[in-house]
């Protein structure tokens, strides 16, 4: 958000000085994603490397996953589910008790390393084929240019370089 609000403030004065240039960013980041929770509780950062890298070896996944930090209730006593990040389903037994954080951090590993197994496996297909990330990087950049030109003769008709 902060670099959005940079780059406003930049399109601000140049629209103050030259006229309608450029659009407006606005930030699009729903309340209930703002601040997303990492492993220990605390805000998810990679400086703070409290991430679950998708990426990851099996092992090293399973282990992060493991170490989440819970709360200290007993295995056999019920859970509050409220600011858990489970689904609907695991509900009554948080409540129910029986089953304990290990259980879900387990569960969630094993969703993780499912759901994200296609895009893993579509990543070492790139990593085994560099000339075409290279070609997808080519074109890109083709377009990019293409649209940053036009963005660029607008900006130099609009100060007088032009």
């Amino acid at each position: 958000k902060q670099h959005l609000e940079v780059t406003r403030d930049i399109a601000i004065k140049i629209n103050e000085a030259y006229g309608p240039v450029f659009k407006l960013p606005e930030p699009q980041i729903s309340d209930d994603i703002a601040i997303i929770p990492g492993v220990d509780g605390q805000k998810m950062s990679k400086s703070y490397g409290n991430t679950i890298d998708i990426f990851m070896e099996e092992k090293a996944l399973r282990k992060r996953v493991m170490g989440i930090v819970t709360d200290s209730t007993p295995l056999e006593a019920p859970k509050d589910p409220e600011g858990s990040t489970s689904v609907a389903a695991m509900e009554e037994e948080f409540r129910a008790g029986g089953v304990g954080y290990g259980h879900f951090k387990q569960r969630l590993f094993e969703a993780i390393w499912e759901y994200f197994a296609p895009v893993r496996a579509r990543r070492q297909e790139l990593l085994d084929d560099p000339g075409y990330v290279d070609e997808v990087l080519r074109q890109g950049a083709e377009r990019a240019e293409a649209i940053a030109a036009g963005t660029l003769h607008r900006v130099r008709e609009a100060v007088g370089l032009r």
